[in-house]
């Protein structure tokens, strides 16, 4: 027989010769290392990278004011010393909020009464009531005749002007 077992008593089909804890050692020294000069190129990086965007900063706009908000402050004392120190009209500070607020004081102008021009005699009602008014009077109805002579009527007042206009000058 050429090919010979080899065989032992006590062979269960395993690797009989274990790992050495030198080499466990070394790979997990070396991965410790690896993972030190990676922490390093990246900090390295990073400060070069921001040490560049400072150099290269656009000037600052001369408009600009200090403010001394502090970002560690609440969002109603930032809004509050914001209101006080920067000059009006001031960005929005909160889109959704802002937009709520806005449709409930158009909300509250459509349900209110109020004077639109006092002189005149003119006053703004709730939508609701004019809905009601208008349906308990109808709308106003001009009579047949009556749209086409209006409709006569201001083309008239339109081809007097014009004839009334003084001659251009040359």
């Amino acid at each position: 027989m050429s090919e010979e077992k080899h065989t032992t008593a006590n062979n269960s089909g395993f690797e009989q010769e274990d790992m050495s804890p030198l080499g466990i050692f070394y790979f997990m020294a070396g991965l410790a290392i690896v993972g030190m000069v990676i922490y390093f190129i990246l900090v390295g990086m990073y400060r070069f990278l921001d040490a560049y965007d400072r150099t290269h900063q656009a000037p600052v706009n001369p408009m600009a004011i200090k403010t001394g908000i502090d970002q560690t402050m609440s969002s109603k004392e930032i809004r509050d010393k914001a209101d006080a120190t920067f000059p009006k009209p001031v960005l929005e500070y909160n889109e959704q909020t802002q937009f709520v607020k806005e449709l409930a004081t158009q909300d509250e102008t459509l349900a209110s009464y109020d004077w639109v021009d006092q002189k005149a005699g003119i006053v703004r009602i709730p939508i609701d009531r004019a809905i009601d008014l208008v349906a308990e009077r109808g709308l106003p109805v001009l009579p047949a005749g009556a749209a086409a002579e209006a409709a006569g009527a201001k083309a008239v007042i339109k081809t007097k002007a014009a004839t009334n206009a003084p001659a251009p000058k040359q």
